[in-house]
């Protein structure tokens, strides 16, 4: 009775191990490789740990991204207990500069005919490079590079064309040269391709994959991840800026009207969290305000349109440097930069010299608003109080002349509910 309960008990255990596997989870990665993708990978590869998938597959579509975000990747496939197959598809896909790297360190490499992958050499942002930190972020790229391809058993010298020399290679060209294991159509084919293909793990281990009857289930971005991951667009992210400044300058000169400053404050804030998850230089915020200083100078001098067209200018500048990253995918693009800091510099300069008149102009409601109005007196006003009908209402009124009825009078000051006033000279 006890051996056949220990068989019971092996025969369970054999069951929840790792004989017995989940289904292939799937994901899609298409876009540039931020925070938000590295974070969506690392779910994915906790995923598909617990749930013991046969392997991870990967459909990645990407111009590159952020080095930092691809490392954290890198280190998740490294590091997984399920294995990850790469594929660059459909056709017309590439997977360049970190998408690269990517695909390299996949357990199983594989593109769709005309895809092509590569070009990966470093670069700085609007070709500011430093020859020494180019050096050194090349050689870690390289280093980097190697540890890699040589572990998974490729041609770490044609990978090195792609760093050092940034060439690109066609799904073809990559499969002869050693980069990749396999060349399909579609993930259809991939899959029939890779079921019973024996492969090895980045740790030394062995392990058979197998595709047959296998459920494919796909996992998708959460709404959270989708949100984050389209503000994290420098583009998208300046817009929301742009649109939060204007929002908030209306709300603090026409105090109460509300929706301009509650619109605002959430497009600014979706902003800050945009650019929180991209590299940006202190060197464009410096030009942006300084550009704000210029217009608001402007108004205030009357520079005749050169502090504003400096200020133009400025912003133009400072949105071009704003994200200081090494593609241009990730950078704010010149024609955006234009089509939103020329609008941005008009709008502006337009409400503030809207503001700035009419705190200029002299108030006309109120008793204050009574200066320098012209009416009629009523009675004889001397230093003893007299009465005048001004503005439509009779009021108490002194002058320090002899003013007799009925002659015109001019008040010079409101000193409670008695009017200074002054005779009214003809021709004035």
């Amino acid at each position: 009775m006890k051996h056949l309960m220990k068989k019971w008990v092996l025969a369970l255990l054999v069951l929840m191990g790792g004989d017995v596997r989940a289904d292939i989870l799937r994901i899609e990665i298409d876009g540039i490789i931020d925070p938000v993708t590295s974070q969506f990978m690392a779910q994915a590869v906790r995923q598909a740990e617990t749930e013991r998938a046969e392997f991870l597959l990967m459909r990645l579509e990407t111009p590159g991204g952020l080095g930092i975000s691809m490392q954290e990747i890198i280190q998740y496939i490294l590091n997984s207990r399920v294995p990850v197959v790469c594929f660059v598809g459909p056709k017309g896909a590439h997977a360049a500069s970190a998408g690269f790297f990517i695909l390299l360190s996949a357990d199983v490499a594989a593109m769709a005919p005309g895809t092509n992958t590569g070009a990966a050499h470093p670069v700085f942002p609007l070709g500011m490079e430093d020859r020494v930190m180019l050096e050194k972020v090349k050689n870690d790229a390289l280093a980097s590079l190697r540890s890699i391809v040589k572990q998974r058993r490729r041609n770490y010298d044609l990978a090195a064309k792609g760093v050092l020399e940034s060439q690109s290679f066609t799904a073809q060209e990559a499969l002869e040269g050693g980069l990749i294991d396999l060349v399909v159509e579609d993930e259809q084919q991939l899959l029939t391709r890779l079921d019973g293909r024996k492969i090895t793990r980045f740790d030394g281990r062995a392990q058979v994959l197998s595709t047959r009857n296998q459920k494919i289930n796909t996992l998708q971005m959460s709404w959270r991840q989708r949100v984050l991951s389209t503000i994290a667009d420098p583009n998208v992210a300046m817009i929301l800026g742009m649109v939060g400044l204007l929002g908030l300058y209306l709300e603090f000169t026409n105090p109460g009207v509300v929706l301009p400053g509650i619109a605002g404050g959430i497009a600014l804030l979706l902003s800050l969290l945009g650019f929180s998850f991209l590299p940006v230089s202190s060197i464009g915020i410096l030009l942006i305000l300084l550009a704000i200083g210029l217009m608001i100078a402007e108004v205030k001098v009357q520079g005749f349109g050169l502090l504003g067209m400096g200020g133009a200018v400025a912003l133009v500048l400072g949105l071009l440097f704003l994200v200081d990253a090494p593609y241009p995918e990730l950078r704010i693009g010149l024609v955006m930069a234009v089509s939103v800091a020329l609008p941005f510099v008009l709008i502006f300069t337009f409400l503030l010299r809207l503001v700035l008149k009419s705190s200029r102009q002299q108030v006309t409601t109120g008793a204050a608003g009574l200066v320098g109005a012209i009416g009629v007196a009523r009675s004889m006003i001397g230093p003893e109080q007299g009465k005048i009908f001004v503005a439509g209402e009779l009021w108490q009124a002194v002058s320090q002349q002899s003013i007799p009825e009925g002659a015109p009078v001019r008040v010079v000051e409101v000193k409670g509910l008695t009017l200074l006033v002054e005779p009214v000279e003809k021709g004035s």
